[in-house]
């Protein structure tokens, strides 16, 4: 799985400055409106309803995870699109996200999910977790700063070879024997 299965470059954002958690996911949602509204010909989604399911998502409890990152995701009520979309914020001072253990965030990987009753989901975001839970990927995000650069970065963006492997296994044992 990459990173770019669900990301475009237009939206990525570099050196974004916010004064709270509740201002980077207004932006979000302006960003997944705007590209819904380009993309489709349906025109039923606003900013407050992608803002109002990635907050309410929030108030579940944060969606971070290591390396100074959060994930904030949330399925868009009454959206069916065939996949995800995902936003990449790099922002130029660190925002308290309301971390357990009170760090501050400054990478910002957000995915807007479609309204569909199916495990995709949850696989989905366990392998963008993998993906991004890298230190050295986070060190990377965090010191590019070129829009075609952040890209490559998430081009080649994959899951850790170890993990790759153990797929493969469980991929092959999960076939039927020849007989």
């Amino acid at each position: 799985m990459k990173l770019t299965d669900y990301l475009k470059p237009e939206l990525i954002q570099l050196g974004m400055n916010f004064s709270s958690k509740k201002r980077a996911l207004e932006t979000i949602g302006t960003l997944v409106t705007d590209y819904l509204i380009q993309d489709e010909t349906e025109n039923d989604h606003s900013d407050v309803d992608c803002f109002a399911c990635l907050f309410k998502r929030e108030k579940l409890g944060s969606t971070c995870i290591n390396y100074g990152i959060a994930l904030p995701h949330a399925k868009l009520p009454n959206w069916n699109g065939d996949k995800p979309i995902a936003v990449f914020l790099q922002l130029e001072n660190p925002i308290d996200f309301e971390t357990a253990d009170n760090r501050e965030i400054d990478l910002i990987f957000a995915v807007i999910f479609p309204d569909k009753e199916d495990d995709e989901y949850q696989n989905s975001l366990q392998q963008i977790v993998k993906v991004l839970n890298n230190k050295q990927l986070a060190k990377l995000l965090r010191t590019t700063q070129s829009l075609e650069d952040i890209w490559t970065i998430f081009e080649q963006a994959t899951l850790p070879e170890e993990e790759l492997d153990e797929e493969n296994k469980e991929d092959i044992s999960s076939q039927p024997k020849d007989e």
